[in-house]
């Protein structure tokens, strides 16, 4: 297995997640904006069509590699990743010590899923 279809999944996972992360949370730095919810909606859905884009074909190439379940543990340790940069940069919110403590959790939950025992 080369390095680039190794690692080629969890690229398109970021760039899913970054897309996911403005779907479901940017307008929360617009909520006191007196745009309808159902327009937000439709934005919401509009930005998902492209996490789709990047989720789907990064699931199928890493499947080839590895179980579901590694890949969804993968997957959740990069959405918190990519949440706490946005959280942080985008939403203007404090990022305090009981948020990197959870993260090495998941972390952790990453190294397991890959271990083998």
């Amino acid at each position: 297995m080369s390095l680039v279809s190794k690692y080629w999944p969890f690229l398109l996972l970021v760039a899913s997640n970054v897309f996911m992360t403005f779907a479901w949370y940017g307008n929360l730095k617009y909520k006191n904006n007196s745009m309808p919810l159902f327009y937000i909606i439709l934005l919401s859905w509009g930005i998902a069509f492209f996490e789709y884009c990047f989720m789907i074909p990064a699931n199928r190439i890493a499947s080839k590699n590895f179980d579901t379940a590694q890949l969804k543990i993968v997957q959740e340790a990069i959405t918190l990743v990519v949440f706490g940069f946005f959280s942080v940069f985008f939403l203007k919110e404090s990022f305090k010590l009981n948020y990197v403590l959870s993260f090495i959790c998941i972390l952790g939950a990453v190294f397991f899923a890959f271990k083998k025992f």
